[in-house]
């Protein structure tokens, strides 16, 4: 972290003013998930608005899908030193297959406990999804199961935002367990790729731009 920080505040004046916001903002709740190790779902909070602050930003036409597969992807390109790679099939290879494995952190999966789709329906994408994974998997595609790994956090992030668990809960501790581990070591790998790729990786104006108020 003090690293990432140095690395920043050297190369500061090089960015934009709208990239160093998004750092700065990735940065600081990066720094607070740290203090968080005993309080998961706030550790785990923190972690996901760091990753929105640095890729979400105005104009895009679909965040949580398009740009976010496209952010990924650009950051699998630049990994130069195949860090990620390292985390994805060496490091948290364990904790990474088991949210792809859950049922739990599939929005599919909840939307057939709602009523939203049938049993059947729930059962072939559930399939489908394993068979891509696996191809995904057997292909070494970084970028896609980074994607899926995204999408597994989305739904574990939306259910807490919609008072869809209990704090302190034994029933999803493995899934938020999982979640902090996978995250707490991507985001400083992604800020670090950013900081080392401005000009490539500037993706315009931030959400909710700083505005002084009078």
């Amino acid at each position: 972290m003090l690293l990432l920080e140095e690395i920043y505040k050297i190369k500061k004046p090089q960015y934009s003013q709208h990239f160093n916001l998004r750092v700065q903002r990735g940065l600081s709740w990066l720094k607070k998930s740290i203090e968080l190790d005993q309080e998961l779902e706030f550790k785990f909070i923190s972690l996901w608005i760091s990753f929105n602050s640095i890729h979400a930003h105005e104009g895009a036409a679909n965040p949580e899908q398009h740009c976010l597969h496209q952010f990924l992807e650009q950051l699998c390109q630049k990994d130069v030193d195949q860090k990620l790679s390292h985390i994805v099939w060496e490091k948290y290879s364990q904790p990474i297959l088991s949210l792809l494995d859950s049922p739990y952190t599939d929005q599919g999966f909840w939307d057939y406990r709602h009523h939203k789709i049938s049993l059947q329906s729930c059962q072939e994408a559930l399939a489908q999804q394993k068979h891509q994974l696996q191809q995904a998997l057997q292909e070494r595609n970084l970028s896609k199961i980074l994607f899926a790994i995204f999408k597994r956090l989305s739904t574990l992030h939306q259910q807490m935002l919609q008072g869809g668990t209990t704090c302190h809960s034994a029933l999803n501790r493995k899934q938020l367990q999982d979640g902090c581990r996978v995250l707490a070591t991507l985001m400083p790998v992604f800020i670090h790729i950013l900081l080392e790729n401005s000009a490539a990786l500037d993706s315009g104006k931030p959400f909710y731009p700083a505005v002084q108020m009078s």
